[in-house]
C-alpha cells in the first residue's frame, strides 16, 4: 500500500511516500520549494519581462507570491486575476481591487487575454510530484493521499480573520478533542476553510480517498512520534512556523491548553514566556489577541512544570533555532529521524483515524511493527 502524504508550508513542501511493510525511516521523501515560493520566480521572471499577469486556478497559500505579485503592479505592470485565485490574496475581492490594483476577471475574459503571461495556482500538484517520482523509475499508485496547508478561513467582512482562524481552532477541540479533529475527508471540509477546499478542487481526478489537515497540529502530531516525546504523559509541544507558532499542552485526556501567534511579532524571550504563561495555564486569549496574534485557550488550568522531565518544551517547524537558547529546556523531536518531514508523519496517523483500510499498516509502522520488509522488495 502507498499513501502519499504532503506538507505545503511557506518556505517548502515537504512530501513522503509511505509503502506498508517498509520502515519509515526507508520512506522515499522529498522536500522542495513551497507552491508559494514557485509562483513567486514566476511572478518576478514576468516583471524582469515586463510582462503583464494572469492568475487563474485556485486560492493557495500568499505570502511570497503575494509580495511578488505587489512589488509586479508596483513596477506598473498589469495583473489579471479570476475571483478565486484573487482570493490568495484577500477573501475580499474589493480590497484586492482596491489595494493591489488587481483587475479580477471572469474567466471567459481571462480566456480572451492575449499577450499575458498565464499562471495557474494551486497548493497541490499531482502531475508534478508524480513526475518528480518518474523521474528515479517510480510509479504513484496511491492508496490515499493527504494533504496539510494553514488555513485561516474565509471570514466574514466585520469578523477579524484573527479572531476567526482561533474561533475555528477552538470549536475543532471543543467538539473532538484530539489534534486529528483538524484532518477532514475531502467530502467533509468545512465550507468556511476556502485554501482546504481549494486542495480538493485541485485534486479532482484522484481515484482514491483524500485527506486534508490543518498544518500545524499536523506537525505538533508527528512531533508525538518522537520516542521522548511520546513518553511524556503531559507535555508541551510549539511548532514555530515560518508565519505563524502554535503550541499545545497535551495531558492523557487530549488536549489541554493551545496558543497561536504570528512568528514575526515575537522574540525568543516573547516566545518563552507565551509557553511558560501556556504551561502555568495563565495565558488568556486577550493577551495574545492584543499582542496581534490569534488567540489563546486554557482548557485544563492544572500546571504542568517545565522544570521536571527530561525536557522542558518540545519543538518542532521550520524557525525551531529559535529556541535555541531558550531557557525552558528545549527538546528539539526528530520522529523517525527526520525533523522536515514531521507533518507528514502527523498526517499518517491522521489518516490510519480516518480511513479505515489504511489503519492496519500505518498504526504497524508506527509502531516499527510488521516492517521487516527491506526496501527494495517492497512494492512501489
Amino acid at each position: 500500500m502507498q499513501i502519499l502524504t504532503v506538507d505545503v508550508g511557506t518556505g517548502t513542501q515537504d512530501i513522503y511516500l509511505f509503502r506498508s511493510g517498509v520502515g519509515l525511516e526507508n520512506g522515499f521523501k522529498l522536500v522542495m520549494p513551497s507552491p508559494t515560493m514557485l509562483i513567486r520566480r514566476q511572478v518576478q521572471q514576468a516583471t524582469q519581462s515586463g510582462e503583464p499577469l494572469l492568475l487563474t486556478g485556485v486560492t493557495m497559500g500568499g505570502g511570497p507570491s503575494h509580495w511578488a505579485v505587489r512589488d509586479h503592479r508596483a513596477a506598473g505592470l498589469p495583473v489579471y486575476a479570476t475571483p478565486e485565485a484573487a482570493q490568495t490574496f484577500n477573501d475580499d475581492l474589493e480590497w484586492v481591487r482596491s489595494e493591489m490594483g488587481v483587475e479580477i476577471v471572469s474567466g471567459e475574459e481571462a480566456a480572451s487575454l492575449q499577450g499575458v503571461t498565464h499562471i495557474e495556482l494551486r497548493d497541490f500538484d499531482m502531475q508534478a510530484i508524480r513526475q518528480a517520482f518518474q523521474a528515479f523509475g517510480l510509479e504513484l499508485e496511491p492508496a490515499v493521499v493527504a494533504v496539510a496547508v494553514f488555513d485561516h478561513g474565509a471570514a466574514p467582512p466585520d469578523v477579524s480573520d484573527r479572531q476567526f482562524r482561533f474561533d475555528y481552532l477552538q470549536t475543532r477541540i471543543r467538539a473532538e478533542n484530539r489534534l486529528s479533529a483538524f484532518a477532514y475527508l475531502s467530502p467533509d471540509v468545512p465550507q468556511s476553510m476556502t485554501r482546504m477546499r481549494a486542495v480538493v478542487a485541485s485534486a479532482e481526478g484522484l481515484d482514491c480517498p483524500l485527506v486534508v489537515m490543518d498544518t500545524a497540529p499536523a506537525a505538533i502530531l508527528g512531533a508525538t512520534l518522537d520516542p521522548a516525546v511520546g513518553r511524556c504523559e503531559r507535555v508541551e509541544i510549539a511548532n514555530v512556523g515560518n508565519f505563524h507558532t502554535l503550541a499545545f499542552r497535551l495531558g492523557p485526556g487530549g488536549i489541554e491548553a493551545v496558543f497561536e501567534h504570528h512568528t514575526g511579532l515575537i522574540d525568543p524571550m516573547r516566545l518563552d514566556d507565551l509557553l511558560e504563561s501556556l504551561a502555568q495555564g495563565r495565558l488568556t486569549h486577550e493577551e495574545v489577541f492584543q499582542d496581534h496574534g490569534h488567540g489563546a485557550l486554557i482548557l485544563d488550568p492544572r500546571p504542568l512544570s517545565l522544570e521536571e522531565g527530561a525536557f522542558g518544551v518540545a519543538v518542532t517547524g521550520p524557525r525551531r533555532a529559535m529556541m535555541r537558547d531558550s531557557r525552558l529546556r528545549p527538546y528539539f523531536a526528530v520522529p523517525y529521524g527526520d525533523m522536515m518531514i514531521t507533518g507528514c508523519f502527523g498526517l499518517l496517523a491522521a489518516v490510519a483515524e480516518l480511513v479505515p483500510e489504511a489503519a492496519g499498516p500505518v498504526r504497524e509502522a508506527l509502531t516499527g511493527a510488521g516492517t521487516d520488509v527491506a526496501p527494495w522488495d517492497a512494492e512501489s
